[in-house]
């Protein structure tokens, strides 16, 4: 019980303020879908919770920080580019956006990659090496994030239908491009 509560606790913290916060709040606005947006940061949560937890400490081995900030600040990069890509006509009222990727698709995978060497990922290949208990720990980070995540979505849902969508793709894609310039340039922000 001791590793599911602290894994809550600590990821939930940390997550307050974290970039996939930002990209929670985006992707509520963009797709006007708040369920299907949650079930994608649940999935994508849980894949890398998972994978952290799984495999902490093999990639910390292998993987430099240095490695790691590139692939992370090229990462924001394409997310910054991604957002800038006009919809089809009529997209935002069919459902559908950027091609055929539904709110659910386009969450799991955006979220997934905002997520690689994010701190709640090394938090949670931390907490499973203290914790000798895999399952509670990975159950823990998953409902830690998603606590922290259900606010923005429930915010960026309801702020939707108040900021038009191509300032509000100007504005994330802002700061995503911010975010890779401080993170390519080894500034930790969020």
């Amino acid at each position: 019980m001791e590793a599911l509560l602290t894994s809550i606790g600590v990821i939930a913290l940390a997550e307050l303020g974290d970039k996939t916060q930002f990209l929670s709040l985006y992707l509520a606005a963009r797709y006007r879908k708040p369920v299907p947006v949650l079930a994608g940061i649940f999935v994508a949560t849980l894949a890398s919770n998972i994978l952290a937890s799984l495999a902490g400490h093999w990639i910390g081995r292998y993987l430099t920080p240095e490695i790691l900030r590139w692939t992370l600040g090229l990462s924001f990069l394409a997310m910054a580019g991604w957002v800038l890509l006009p919809e089809r006509a009529g997209a935002r009222e069919s459902g559908k956006h950027v091609g055929e990727r539904g709110a659910f698709t386009g969450t799991v995978v955006s979220f997934f990659i905002a997520e690689l060497g994010d701190k709640t990922q090394i938090v949670a290949a931390a907490l499973a090496a203290r914790f000798d208990s895999l399952f509670w720990v990975i159950a823990g980070t998953t409902i830690g994030m998603m606590l922290a995540n259900l606010p923005a979505v429930i915010g960026g849902h309801y702020f939707a239908s108040r900021v038009p969508s191509r300032i509000a793709n100007y504005i994330a894609a802002a700061i995503f491009a911010v975010q890779a310039a401080l993170t390519l340039a080894g500034i930790e922000v969020f």
